[in-house]
């Protein structure tokens, strides 16, 4: 073949596989943003933290990485309301949107995506999140939420931007989540004094004395109770430890103030502080045998009588 002839040859595929059509062809159609976000989810559903995180905006993934385990493990749960890692089973609906299945231990979620709407670089989808059915034994749920899940192109790909009217701002929701984990935390410390109280109670009705450490509330053997194992309290709180908080109990004289009847019986005092100040929790607590509570951020330190009274959430009925 002559030089020129093979200049000709090689311009001639040079052009061709620059041509639009070519271009066109060579080059993958990027997915949807219905189809980045059930990719999303399903990450979500097996708690997948390291591939979930490739569908988050540079920022938010770099700081997803940077949180512990759990709250990694809490931001998943959070997106497909489930508490455990599922099984996901994608489909299409009859208009051919994707419908996700998240089958966990106890429970199924499924999520129907509506009709994607598109603004330039901003993609918001309708989600439909319902429990059609549980296992046997779990309560019946119902239906969960609508949602709307927005997303961002961010170097030509699709990224989770917020959902609903919230924006996923890791670092500021990282901060909200753990003020909620120290709240609930505290909450479980008074819950667990309230629980030695009553068992206090009870142990008293049973024996005509107080216990002399929280030690004797403990489980009973197979033989059955007796003072020194009464089987009022799990054995964690029987020693003093429960929920990030450390429980102290010590019994006091009858108050000078107390009734005829109760004239020459002692009382008790319990006292529930932070194992580790500023994670377990921030408030230490103090709770009297007459049932009441106080509490204060003491930095640490054992709450006393001296403290403020504060008033105990009660349950939901």
């Amino acid at each position: 073949m002559s030089r020129y002839g093979f200049t000709a040859g090689v311009f001639i595929l040079i052009a061709a596989a620059c041509s639009p059509s070519a271009v066109r062809a060579q080059t993958p159609t990027a997915p949807s943003p219905s189809v980045v976000l059930s990719e999303a989810l399903t990450a979500a559903c097996r708690q997948s933290q390291d591939v979930f995180a490739t569908y988050l905006t540079a920022e938010n993934a770099s700081f997803f990485r940077t949180l512990p385990p759990q709250q990694r493990v809490a931001l998943l749960e959070r997106f497909v309301l489930l508490d455990a890692p599922g099984r996901p089973l994608l489909s299409n609906d009859s208009k051919g949107r994707p419908v996700l299945r998240c089958d966990a231990p106890d429970v199924t979620v499924e999520m129907r995506f509506g009709d994607a709407t598109e603004h330039d670089n901003l993609a918001f989808i309708p989600v439909d999140e319902t429990i059609p059915e549980t296992k046997p034994g779990a309560p019946d749920s119902g239906p969960a939420r609508h949602v709307q899940f927005g997303m961002v192109r961010e170097e030509g790909k699709w990224k989770l931007l917020s959902v609903g009217l919230l924006l996923i701002d890791l670092p500021a929701l990282a901060r909200q989540w753990s003020a909620q984990e120290l709240e609930s935390m505290e909450d479980t410390a008074i819950t667990a004094l309230q629980d030695l109280a009553r068992a206090l109670g009870t142990y008293r009705r049973a024996f005509g004395k107080l216990p002399e450490s929280l030690a004797q509330l403990g489980p009973a053997p197979k033989e059955g109770i007796s003072e020194d194992a009464a089987g009022l309290v799990d054995a964690e709180l029987a020693a003093g430890k429960k929920g990030g908080y450390s429980f102290r109990y010590r019994i006091v004289p009858p108050r000078p103030d107390a009734g005829a009847e109760k004239e020459n019986e002692s009382g008790f005092e319990l006292a529930a502080t932070p194992v580790e100040y500023g994670k377990g929790g921030k408030r230490s607590f103090f709770l009297d045998s007459g049932g009441t509570l106080r509490g204060e951020d003491k930095k640490g330190a054992v709450a006393t009588v001296t403290d403020p009274v504060i008033e105990a959430k009660r349950p939901p009925r």
